[in-house]
């Protein structure tokens, strides 16, 4: 898909020392034509840099094309990213041109792109060293010429690890790596950009003016952790002006998901006893520190919706040593909720 400049860019805004200085590294890395890797939780904003990336750039006149990784089934990547030939399987009856014929002397955005099998992964870095590649049931070079840009939420070192992602393609995509904040670390951002969703939901929603967000409810959003960062808060800030009554938002609802019927009397998970001073003694410290262990776990997944990295900060540990620590209790703490990796 090719984007145009269009409104993509309008919701980069932010005063915050993390977002000002990732913005001037991304502005130097667009000056220089070789690829970049975009690293950033969901709902950072990942597309919307690559897209600054491109039009700050000397390709910006030039096509920006991409393909989201994740969207596609592993099988059908290949193809859409190289094109294929008239009958190169079933169903083929042309030629078909893939996305870097289509981002010829422009970008080509790949997101999520630890998605991408191992295979095209080979014949991406022959694109990206040679400048050619074949197309699927084709032996005749296509030469192009693409900057690629990549983005991913995954640790792809990790990936390398586990035999997923091609250490030779990793080298060759990351000249430079540009980390965006998550929500959390732009505090000083988070009132402007709900007064910006605010005013657009209005607009939207023909008012004739955005709805004043009290200093209360600014208060709510910046104590926050936003574990879906500016996705989550658009989201949320878009729902209080829809259902605000007048010109004041006094309350954010931050889960729509919770019942007005549902009762208090429901089961829930046991929480493990507190650990007191003067109990401290009745447990070997072995078992003492197990109970403190499965209760921290417990109350950071709770606290960050169950998203595992945002968990792992909260408890002040890497994402890796969350992840040993929560397969060492797993037991102990899946009676909470069945928690799969984000």
């Amino acid at each position: 898909m090719t984007r145009g400049k269009s409104n993509h860019q309008e919701e980069a805004l932010g005063c915050s020392d993390a977002f000002v200085t990732f913005q001037e590294r991304l502005s130097r890395a667009a000056a220089v034509d070789r690829s970049v890797l975009i690293i950033g939780e969901r709902g950072t904003g990942k597309e919307l840099a690559a897209t600054r990336l491109h039009y700050l750039s000397p390709r910006w006149s030039e096509p920006l094309v991409t393909l989201n990784c994740a969207a596609m089934a592993p099988t059908l990547i290949a193809t859409e990213l190289f094109g294929h030939e008239a009958g190169a399987f079933p169903g083929a009856v042309k030629r078909r041109a893939g996305r870097f014929e289509t981002a010829h002397r422009g970008t080509l955005f790949l997101d999520e792109i630890g998605g991408i099998p191992i295979e095209a992964q080979e014949k991406i870095l022959r694109v990206v060293e040679y400048g050619s590649f074949e197309r699927v049931g084709s032996s005749l070079p296509v030469q192009v010429d693409v900057r690629i840009i990549g983005a991913t939420h995954v640790d792809l070192p990790d990936l390398i690890s586990a035999g997923r992602f091609k250490r030779d393609l990793l080298d060759r995509l990351s000249f430079e790596v540009l980390f965006l904040p998550p929500l959390r670390e732009r505090k000083e951002d988070i009132a402007l950009l709900a007064r910006h969703f605010a005013a657009r939901m209005a607009f939207e929603l023909q008012r004739p003016a955005a709805p004043e967000l009290t200093e209360e409810t600014i208060t709510q959003l910046e104590s926050y952790p936003w574990p879906g960062n500016i996705r989550e808060l658009k989201n949320v800030v878009e729902r209080a002006v829809y259902l605000s009554k007048n010109n004041r938002i006094r309350k954010i609802e931050f889960d729509p998901f919770h019942s007005p019927f549902a009762r208090e009397t429901e089961p829930r998970a046991p929480a493990p006893p507190p650990i007191s001073e003067t109990g401290l003694l009745e447990k070997a410290l072995p078992e003492a520190i197990r109970d403190l262990e499965i209760a921290m776990l417990r109350k950071a997944l709770t606290r960050s919706r169950y998203n595992q990295k945002q968990a792992a900060q909260l408890m002040g540990l890497t994402y890796h040593q969350f992840r040993g620590l929560y397969r060492k209790h797993a037991d102990a703490i899946r009676n909470v909720r069945d928690i799969n990796p984000r």
